[in-house]
C-alpha cells in the first residue's frame, strides 16, 4: 500500500523476496533490506537467514518495538557478521487515506471479549501509529464496551514500560486516543454507499488499494484487477469523496480530454523533432490511457449492479430505516422489496438487518413476519441466522449510545434544509453515530460518564489533535464524515483507525 513496485525499482531496488519464500538463490552481489513485523516467527526465520546468509549485508529494519532477547538471538546468529544496521521504523498498519488506518484484522473477539491474539496485535497497530505519528496520548473509551477498556489499558501499559521512546516534545494540549467499539452502531457497516470509494468497496470490495474485476462480464485481460490509490491516481484523489451522480460527469470530462490528446493515427511523423514529440508525450499519454480505461470499467460495472440489484430503490428503504421513525410504512417498504425478484439474497437479508436493529423493541415488531418471508424466498438459513446475530451484535442490550435519539427542532430543521439541496437527498441522509461522537468531542462536550478517561488525568481544552479507533471495524462512510470534520473544523486533525475496514459483506 506504501509504494508501487516500479516506484521502489527507481530506488534501485530491483529484486523483492519473502523471507519465507523457500529456495532462494544465494546472490553475493546484493545488499539487502529487511523490512519486517517483529514477530516470533519472522525473528527465526530471519536468525536462519544470518546463519547462512544468501545478501552480502544486511539492512534490518523492524515496523514495530522489538525486544532485547530478540536482538540477542540475532547478534548470536551472525556469525559471518553481515547485519550492518538493525533499526525500528514504525509501521504496523495499513495507512489506507491519508487519515484512515486498517489492521486488516477480521473477528477481533470471541463473544463479548478479545480473542487473545487479535488484541496483541491491536495494541501493537496502535502503539506503532503513536509512536510513527510522535503521539503520546491522554486515552478515553467507550464505557460500555468491556473491549475497548481492555485495549486502552494494553495501549497505557506500552506507553508507560516503553516511556523513552514516547517522550516526545510536549504540546499545548495533549494528543487524545479516543477508543470505540462498531457494536455501538452496527447500521452504518449495512448501508448502501453512493460516494465514489466506499461504494466501490461495497459493491465490488477494496483490499490493500486492489480491486478484482474477474467476474465483470466480457473483461479484457489486463482489467482483472486494478489497483485504486490516491497517492498515484489524480483522478481517484479527486473524485474519491463525491456522489456518484458526479463521478459520472467527472468521468465523461476525463474522456472528452483524453480524446482531444489523442496522438492523431495518421500523424506524419516527418521530422525528428515530430518524433522527439511524440516520444515525450506517449507514456503520459499511455497512463492517462490506463487512468481512463480503468475509471470507465470501474464505474460501468458499478452502474450495472445498481441496476441490476435494483439498489437505488434499496438504498432508499435502508435510510428509511436508519433516518426515521415511521413504523408502518417502513415495515410495508421492507415487505414490498421482500416480495421483489429483483431484490437479491444479500440486500432481502440487510434490510432485515436493518429493520430488526431499529425496531427491536416496537410493540408491533414485523421481525418474525419477515424472517419467514425471507425464508419463503428460497433463503438459506444462514441469512436468518446472521439477523438474529447481528441484534446480538449490535441490538440495544449492547449499546451505549443511543443510536435512534429523538432529535431536536433544530436537527430536523437542518434535516430538512439538507434535504432540498438535490442528490444529497434520500440516498446519503444517514449520518454515522461517530460524526456526532466526534462533533461532541471537539466541541468538548463528549460526556466522561460515557467516554471516561484512563488514569487521573482529564483534558481542561478541547482536543486538537485527535486519534479515533474502532474495535471491530471502521468504514468508508464514516472515513468521509472524518475527512469532512477535517475540513470544516480548521486546527483540529482527526485520524480514523479500525482493525478493518467494512463493508456489508465483511
Amino acid at each position: 500500500v506504501v509504494y508501487t513496485q516500479s516506484e521502489i525499482l527507481q530506488r534501485e531496488v530491483y529484486l523483492f523476496e519473502r523471507l519465507d519464500s523457500p529456495n532462494r538463490e544465494p546472490m553475493k552481489h546484493l545488499k539487502a533490506i529487511c523490512f519486517l513485523r517483529p514477530t516470533k516467527e519472522n525473528v527465526e526465520l530471519l536468525v536462519q537467514e544470518l546463519r547462512r546468509p544468501k545478501y552480502s549485508v544486511y539492512f534490518i529494519y523492524f515496523s514495530n518495538v522489538i525486544s532485547k532477547s530478540d536482538v540477542k538471538a540475532l547478534a548470536e546468529a551472525d556469525e559471518q557478521e553481515v547485519v550492518a544496521e538493525v533499526q525500528e521504523f514504525y509501521g504496523d498498519y495499513i495507512a489506507v487515506n491519508p487519515h484512515v488506518f486498517s489492521l486488516n484484522l477480521l473477528g477481533c473477539c470471541r463473544g463479548r471479549s478479545w480473542d487473545p491474539a487479535q488484541l496483541a496485535r491491536t495494541t501493537q497497530g496502535l502503539t506503532a501509529l503513536l509512536l510513527s505519528l510522535k503521539k503520546c496520548p491522554m486515552i478515553r473509551y467507550q464505557l460500555s464496551s468491556e473491549p475497548a477498556k481492555r485495549l486502552a489499558e494494553c495501549v497505557k501499559q506500552v506507553i508507560t514500560k516503553e516511556y523513552e521512546l514516547f517522550d516526545f516534545r510536549r504540546t499545548e494540549v495533549p494528543p487524545l486516543l479516543l477508543i470505540l467499539d462498531r457494536s455501538d452502531d452496527a447500521i452504518t457497516p449495512l448501508l448502501n454507499q453512493w460516494t465514489y470509494q466506499a461504494m466501490v468497496h461495497e459493491l465490488l470490495g477494496i483490499n490493500n488499494n486492489r480491486i478484482d474485476l474477474s467476474r465483470v462480464p466480457g473483461i479484457s485481460k489486463d482489467l482483472r484487477e486494478v489497483v485504486l490509490s490516491a497517492e498515484n491516481d489524480e483522478f481517484y484523489a479527486n473524485n474519491m469523496y463525491l456522489n456518484f451522480a458526479e463521478i459520472g460527469t467527472n468521468i465523461k470530462n476525463l474522456m472528452e480530454d483524453f480524446q482531444r490528446r489523442k496522438p492523431k493515427e495518421q500523424q506524419k511523423l516527418e521530422s525528428i523533432a515530430d518524433m522527439k514529440a511524440f516520444v515525450e508525450n506517449y507514456p503520459q499519454f499511455k497512463k492517462m490511457s490506463g487512468t481512463v480505461s480503468k475509471h470507465v470499467t470501474v464505474v460501468g460495472e458499478l452502474s450495472r449492479l445498481v441496476a441490476e440489484r435494483n439498489l437505488l430503490e434499496v438504498s432508499e428503504v435502508e435510510q428509511e430505516l436508519a433516518c426515521q421513525s415511521d413504523h408502518s410504512s417502513a415495515l410495508q417498504s421492507v415487505r414490498r422489496l421482500l416480495q421483489s425478484p429483483r431484490v437479491s439474497e444479500l440486500d432481502a437479508a440487510r434490510l432485515v438487518m436493518l429493520y430488526a436493529l431499529r425496531y427491536e423493541r416496537h410493540s408491533s415488531s414485523g421481525l418474525p413476519a419477515l424472517l419467514e418471508e425471507l425464508r419463503a424466498r428460497g433463503g438459506s438459513d444462514r441469512y436468518r441466522k446472521l439477523v438474529s446475530a447481528v441484534l446480538e451484535y449490535g441490538g440495544k442490550r449492547v449499546r451505549g449510545s443511543d443510536l435512534f435519539s429523538p432529535k431536536d427542532a433544530v436537527a430536523i430543521t437542518k434535516q430538512f434544509l439538507k434535504g432540498l439541496k438535490g442528490i444529497e437527498n434520500v440516498y446519503t441522509q444517514h449520518q454515522p453515530l461517530l460524526q456526532e461522537t466526534l462533533d461532541q468531542l471537539i466541541k468538548g462536550k463528549l460526556k466522561d460518564s460515557q467516554y471516561p478517561y484512563l488514569g487521573p488525568n482529564t483534558l481542561r481544552d478541547r482536543p486538537q489533535d485527535i486519534i479515533v479507533f474502532l474495535i471491530g471495524g471502521a468504514t468508508y462512510e464514516e472515513a468521509l464524515a472524518v475527512f469532512n470534520l477535517n475540513r470544516s473544523n480548521p486546527g483540529v486533525r482527526i485520524v480514523l483507525g479500525g482493525t478493518t475496514i467494512h463493508n456489508t459483506r465483511r
